[in-house]
């Protein structure tokens, strides 16, 4: 049986499906004091644009994203304007535990941690992906299911961007779907009361 949504249909879908993004970015943020200890993998990532062909730094069009993941743990997101070490330190700063292991490619933009409060390790890709538990494999995994579940969407508008990343985020910070309706139906209730 083929159901066929009227184009009203599919707005009132668009529009809970938006809520729900809303509450979902909202909780995140309430719950952002959260902080990352032991071994933490960062990366950061360029998502969309037009530009066919060129890729990573320098793809015009793209909305560059910085992410921390703890190892075998949850993932924390952010957008930012560039991926230079005073951007990206602050994060680091704000989220890891002093004398945490962070571990990171070779981008200029880490080098700040060499000198830091934090044990720094660095994967050089060029020559091997993952050396032991030295590796960003992890962080690099949620990129690819951030990108792949963006990609159902056929383009996802710009101004909403945030929303989409932060669902992706609570996806893979609860994979269980029961959890996840679990929360939704919480926060859902907490919300219309």
């Amino acid at each position: 049986m083929h159901l066929a949504f009227d184009r009203c249909e599919q707005e009132h879908w668009a529009y809970y499906f938006h809520r729900l993004r809303e509450i979902i970015a909202f909780e995140l943020e309430l719950a952002e004091q959260e902080i990352f200890g032991g071994e933490i993998e960062v990366d950061e990532s360029y998502f969309g644009g037009k530009r066919k062909g060129k890729r990573g730094r320098g793809a015009g069009g793209k909305t560059l994203v910085f992410g921390l993941l703890k190892h075998g743990g949850k993932v924390y997101t952010k957008i930012i304007p560039n991926a230079s070490s005073k951007v990206l330190y602050p994060i680091i700063e704000r989220k890891v535990v002093p004398d945490s292991i962070v571990y990171s490619d070779c981008w200029r933009g880490y080098n700040v941690l060499d000198t830091s409060e934090f044990k720094h390790y660095r994967i050089n890709h060029s020559k091997l992906f993952a050396n032991g538990y030295n590796h960003i494999n992890g962080i690099e995994n949620f990129w690819n299911q951030a990108k792949r579940h963006m990609r159902k969407f056929n383009g996802v508008p710009k101004a909403h961007f945030d929303l989409f990343l932060k669902e992706c985020e609570w996806r893979f910070n609860n994979p269980d779907p029961l959890t996840q309706k679990r929360l939704l139906t919480q926060w859902v209730k907490s919300y219309l009361n």
